[in-house]
C-alpha cells in the first residue's frame, strides 16, 4: 500500500495484522463503503474510535486514533435488506496523515503504510507465551470449537514474535488505549516482551 486515500471504519476495538474481525454492517455510510469494497476487491481501514459512538448520533463528534490496520473482506452475506455480515482479516498497518468526515458521515483518510513486522524468532525466555497460546488453541479444539469459530486464524506461527504478540493483544482483556500502543510499536520483540510481562502478572 502506497500513500493513499482510504475509507475508514472506526470501531471500539483494535484490529491487528492477521487478526479476525466479524462485523454486522447496517449504517448507510458503511453499507455503501463495504459494497464498493466487495465489488472492487478493495480493503478498508479499521481505526480505534477514541471518542464518540460506533453508531452515528446527532451532535456527537467522533475522534480517531492515528494508526490503524487495513481489513480485507474474506466472506460476506446479506441475510436481509439493509444488513451485511462480513468476515475480515487484518493485513497491513498504516498511519493517518489527515482525515475528514464526509457529509453522510463516512470518514476518509490520507494514510502512509507502516513497515510490516519483521520475522523475529521467539527467544527462549519468552517461549512460555507461545506455548501458552498453543495450549489455549488445543483446549478450544478439545472443547469442540470448529475451525470457523476459532478466534485465531491459520496459519499458526508460534515461532514468530509479532504473530504471537498480536494474538495475545487480541485475546487479553486490555484497555483499548493499551492495545493501540502495542499496535503502533515498530519492534515485534518489544511487543512480545510487554505481553510476556502482562501474562506473568496475571499468572502471579
Amino acid at each position: 500500500m502506497n500513500s493513499a486515500s482510504i475509507p475508514l471504519f472506526p470501531l471500539n476495538t483494535v484490529l491487528f495484522p492477521g487478526g479476525f474481525l466479524p462485523l454486522q454492517v447496517f449504517e448507510v455510510r458503511y453499507l455503501d463503503m463495504i459494497n464498493k469494497c466487495i465489488s472492487g476487491g478493495n480493503e478498508f481501514g479499521v481505526v480505534l474510535l477514541t471518542h464518540g459512538s460506533e453508531v452515528r448520533k446527532p451532535g456527537r463528534e467522533e475522534s480517531l486514533a492515528d494508526t490503524g490496520t487495513m481489513a480485507s473482506i474474506k466472506e460476506w452475506k446479506a441475510p436481509m435488506p439493509g444488513l451485511l455480515e462480513i468476515s475480515c482479516i487484518g493485513t497491513s498497518r498504516f498511519r493517518i496523515a489527515s482525515s475528514r468526515q464526509l457529509k453522510h458521515g463516512l470518514w476518509m483518510a490520507d494514510v502512509s503504510p507502516m513497515e510490516n513486522d519483521r520475522v523475529v524468532p521467539v527467544p527462549a525466555e519468552l517461549q512460555v507465551a507461545a506455548d501458552t497460546l498453543g495450549k489455549l488453541i488445543a483446549s478450544l479444539r478439545q472443547e469442540g470449537v470448529s475451525e470457523k469459530e476459532m478466534p485465531i486464524l491459520r496459519p499458526y506461527r508460534f515461532d514468530d514474535c509479532g504473530w504471537v504478540a498480536n494474538r495475545w493483544c487480541e485475546l487479553l482483556p486490555l484497555p483499548n488505549a493499551q492495545k493501540q500502543t502495542l499496535l503502533a510499536l515498530d519492534n515485534p520483540l518489544l511487543r512480545l516482551e510487554l505481553i510476556h510481562d502482562l501474562l506473568s502478572d496475571q499468572a502471579g
